[in-house]
């Protein structure tokens, strides 16, 4: 579950008493405006108003009246981002459900090396490609060249405008964050390399702003950003009197290996160290003790890229867009 926000939290994150959220999220009198906004804003950061909940996306068939052809997978040439790794496999899920509704033909590829994309696509039967990941700037290049509408999930390339889907990393990272914070947590450690992919970039710079915002000190450790050894290694190094309150892992398989050093050092998790996740995989309630995650709905992003493909198709002169999906906090034993 989600985890009910509470008047006490609330009031701490925004600094003024109880009985001012009361009136101000009540609408009574008693509280200036100016408050009551500041309120107001504090409460939905933290998810006070959040209705959004775990679900499966709308199976409703889009139009495809006189579309036909086939459809390309575009997956790239990396080790951990295909068909089945536990996020990408539920984002192809989302996209190959969605195209079968549609009536239209796949292709699942994964980008060459060495060798053009143009001569294994035809382009007269081929309706547009979606890209999922970190597709190189070359294959974006060819592909651009076929002249076929293109959409990117989880990946901007500064070479190749198009439309993109992406969960709103940001967003969500921050409102992680300002749970923790509310629950008390002062020192934290991010995890993960924030090159490695868009999401990364944005889940740290979020992570950045909110300990700005709340003027946090924040002592870095660049090893447990860049580095050649594993997460499981960097964590089995740090000494245990500089181990953070909590380390926040740019995903849930980077958190799994850090839950795995703690338990070997003999750290109780949450109560010496708490550990975050993010994606909410399956991996996260394997975990032990289970992570709190973000849920990022990776299905419903590989439907509204189909979706997003084919309104692409009948519209080509409609400005590119960039559709951002928002998930949830799922609050589990990792953090206290």
């Amino acid at each position: 579950m989600a985890g009910k926000v509470t008047i006490q939290q609330i009031a701490d994150m925004a600094g003024v008493s109880k009985f001012a959220v009361s009136r101000a999220l009540s609408g009574k009198s008693g509280v200036s405006e100016k408050t009551r906004a500041h309120i107001v804003r504090t409460a939905g950061n933290l998810g006070f108003f959040n209705t959004n909940r775990v679900s499966p996306p709308s199976v409703q068939v889009p139009q495809t009246a006189g579309i036909t052809g086939t459809v390309v997978i575009l997956f790239p040439n990396i080790r951990y981002q295909n068909v089945e790794n536990k996020f990408w496999g539920v984002v192809f899920e989302g996209i190959s459900k969605r195209l079968e509704h549609s009536g239209l033909n796949i292709v699942t590829l994964t980008q060459p090396s060495g060798e053009s994309i143009t001569r294994i696509l035809n382009p007269e039967t081929l309706l547009g490609v979606i890209g999922v990941g970190t597709v190189s700037t070359q294959s974006l290049l060819q592909i651009r060249d076929l002249n076929v509408p293109l959409v990117l999930i989880d990946h901007i390339d500064p070479a190749v405008v198009c439309d993109g889907i992406f969960a709103d990393n940001f967003d969500m990272m921050r409102k992680l964050m300002l749970k923790l914070i509310s629950r008390d947590y002062q020192k934290f450690q991010f995890v993960g390399d924030p090159s490695y992919a868009y999401s990364f970039g944005e889940r740290w710079r979020a992570f950045e702003t909110v300990l700005e915002e709340y003027r946090i000190p924040h002592q870095q450790m660049e090893t447990l950003l860049k580095s050649g050894k594993s997460e499981y290694d960097l964590i089995m190094d740090i000494p245990r009197e500089e181990l953070p309150e909590v380390f926040i892992c740019a995903n849930d398989s980077i958190a799994v290996e850090v839950s795995k050093a703690l338990r070997e050092r003999g750290i109780a998790i949450p109560w010496e160290c708490a550990v975050t996740g993010f994606d909410d995989t399956p991996l996260s309630e394997d975990n032990v003790p289970p992570l709190t995650s973000v849920h990022v709905p990776r299905e419903a992003m590989g439907a509204k890229a189909v979706d997003r493909l084919l309104e692409r198709i009948r519209n080509k002169e409609d400005y590119f867009e960039k559709i951002m999906l928002i998930g949830d906090i799922i609050l589990r034993a990792s953090t206290r």
